[in-house]
């Protein structure tokens, strides 16, 4: 399916995993969420386009790799993919978050958009939609589809 990644690593499945345990604590859920998005950040962000930059060492310029584009905006679904974002936000600190809620039309199990709330300095978005309608993020802030 175009523009779905499908993230079959095995520390993700493991995790989901213990999260599917009935035994498990709310704070173990939490974190193990929290690390979920971490390894979901890893496998979407993996075809971020790079450019190389000047970097000053210690000991001498260098040409480095840097992520290249407008900054990252990640779009969790609410409520499900809020707590992935803590993970995301761990790796890409200067990220920016939008949110966009949905839900299922019973009759024809359509996505339908009740809400959506972007950064008041960013133009509308168009976001990838990551996992099972769980998360998104966006690289390219020009429109929105």
């Amino acid at each position: 399916m175009e523009g779905v990644t499908i993230v079959d690593h095995p520390l993700v499945q493991h995790k989901l995993t213990l999260i599917r345990d009935k035994s498990i604590s709310t704070k173990s859920f939490r974190e193990l969420l929290k690390e979920i998005g971490m390894l979901l950040c890893y496998e979407v962000t993996r075809d971020l386009p790079l450019a190389e930059v000047v970097v000053e060492t210690p000991l001498a310029q260098m040409h480095s790799a840097k992520i290249a584009g407008k900054k990252l905006v990640f779009v969790p679904v609410l409520r499900a993919g809020v707590t992935f974002v803590d993970g995301m936000m761990d790796l890409v600190p200067t990220a920016r978050v939008a949110h966009i809620g949905l839900y299922r039309e019973p009759q024809t199990f359509s996505a339908v958009e009740y809400f959506f709330k972007s950064p008041s300095t960013l133009k509308p978005l168009r976001a990838r939609l990551v996992g099972v309608s769980i998360l998104g993020y966006v690289n390219d802030p020009g429109f929105r589809e």
